[in-house]
């Protein structure tokens, strides 16, 4: 998909764009593991992964700038219509690190009873974005409410010594 692909695809929030992957997703993940095992859990993870890594570049592309600080205007559309609550913890140049307070997704994912379904379809994208929209930034996470503490916290590092994307 294009980045205007992507564009339009926000307008209807991906809140709701989640749950209604979720609502196709889950039946067809259950029928496809009963019929040819659970490796297509795998399939769908690495999948969900590589979209993430277009969809980060597109993001890029997108706000013109690979540079944390556009990457944090860009997160907006994962935030729209209350879908996240979050605190920034410290914004610059080098370095972007926020917490998620609520999130809705995980909210929405539990109301479904596709817990492990919505980990794998949210939270398993967010370091493949980051690698998608700048190679150079690491990304570390030790918790998030999808498994079950009180918040997320993200932190975004620019590194010191660029990745040659050749080898990443």
């Amino acid at each position: 998909m294009t980045a205007a692909g992507h564009d339009r695809l926000n307008e209807i929030g991906v809140l709701k764009r989640r749950e209604i992957e979720a609502r196709i997703v889950a039946p067809l993940l259950e029928r496809l593991a009963h019929e040819y095992g659970d490796g297509v859990f795998d399939v769908a993870r690495d999948v969900i992964v590589a979209v993430a890594r277009e969809q980060g570049a597109a993001l890029a592309e997108q706000v013109g700038d690979d540079s944390l600080p556009a990457f944090a205007r860009g997160l907006a559309a994962w935030s729209a219509d209350g879908a996240l609550e979050t605190e920034v913890v410290e914004l610059a140049d080098d370095s972007f690190a926020f917490d998620v307070t609520r999130c809705r997704y995980a909210e929405m994912y539990r109301s479904l009873g596709l817990e492990e379904l919505g980990a794998t379809m949210s939270c398993n994208r967010d370091g493949a974005l980051i690698e998608g929209f700048n190679p150079n930034v690491e990304f570390a996470r030790t918790q998030t409410i999808m498994g079950g503490a009180d918040r997320c916290d993200f932190r975004f590092t620019l590194r010191d010594t660029p990745v040659d994307v050749r080898d990443a």
